[in-house]
């Protein structure tokens, strides 16, 4: 979820509860708050805590929030692991850490000291283009034998071996994968991803939620179909500048944030920028 700023660039609490409360009507079953896409770095702890009570106050009876809480420094990331534990969240997303390019066996030991540290369930985000550092296959095997590390947001984009561990780590007490590469979703839902973790779906909740019970129900040319209408709005929103950028101002074009304002050192979209990304939603019939 995209966190919301006022025009002098303060957290927007009230805004945030709207949207979260939106997106959820629109068909999320789940929120990431205070990810990378709602511009983790730049929140202050306190902002952190304020934004994660505020959106379980707001939601948390109808959908599951989870909290963004990884960084490169484990006794950092234990802290926040420990405080989003106190506003009520319901399990943790926790990103490799990055530039530092630990070992195999430094993720390992990361993911499950986090996983110690709360009564929360853990998703493992691997995501190497920002990290640095992929999740191998073998850890991630090694992750699933413990009893609190049950998921894993997948933007290695690497197909083959997010089958593999589905294939030796799914289902029943393994690990259930969610797509985190929205150019990816229809892919990883069709070799057995549990659904997405997704960022166009601010906008397009509904169609995604319709893309995976079509895949449930092995409707695949439905699902393709769904996935072909909104290759625009991927395009749009994931491919010409960073994508909280351009999913802050998709969100402004659709009234669900009072503006598109950003924290250094990203920047708004330009005016050509937003001109482009209204043309390409309304392609995808989102507009």
């Amino acid at each position: 979820m995209a966190t919301p700023f006022t025009a002098d660039g303060a957290l927007d609490v009230p805004a945030a509860q709207a949207l979260a409360e939106r997106l959820v009507e629109e068909g999320n079953d789940g929120l990431v708050v205070a990810g990378t896409t709602g511009e983790s770095p730049t929140l202050a702890e306190h902002e952190h805590d304020a934004l994660l009570a505020a959106v379980v106050e707001a939601v948390g009876s109808r959908a599951h929030v989870i909290a963004g809480c990884g960084n490169n420094d484990t006794d950092h990331t234990l802290r926040r692991a420990r405080a989003a534990e106190k506003t009520g969240v319901h399990g943790l997303l926790v990103v490799t850490p990055y530039y530092n390019k630990p070992p195999q066996e430094g993720l390992y030991r990361h993911f499950t000291a986090v996983a110690d540290a709360t009564g929360l369930p853990v998703m493992v985000y691997d995501i190497p283009g920002r990290t640095g550092t992929a999740v191998s296959t073998e850890v991630l095997l090694r992750l699933a034998e413990h009893p609190r590390l049950v998921a894993v947001k997948d933007a290695k984009d690497d197909l083959f071996a997010s089958s593999q561990v589905m294939a030796a780590a799914g289902g029943e007490g393994g690990l259930a994968y969610y797509s985190g590469s929205d150019q990816l979703n229809l892919a990883h839902l069709a070799q057995g991803a549990a659904g997405m973790v997704s960022v166009v779906a601010h906008v397009a909740a509904a169609q995604y939620a319709a893309m995976v019970a079509a895949v449930d129900a092995g409707d695949l040319p439905a699902a393709r179909a769904l996935h072909t209408r909104l290759l625009p709005a991927v395009t749009a929103i994931m491919t010409r500048t960073q994508g909280a950028i351009m999913v802050k101002a998709a969100l402004e074009l659709t009234g669900a944030i009072p503006n598109r304002h950003v924290r250094l050192p990203l920047v708004e979209a330009t005016d050509e920028q937003v001109e482009q990304l209204s043309s390409d939603l309304r392609g995808a019939d989102l507009l």
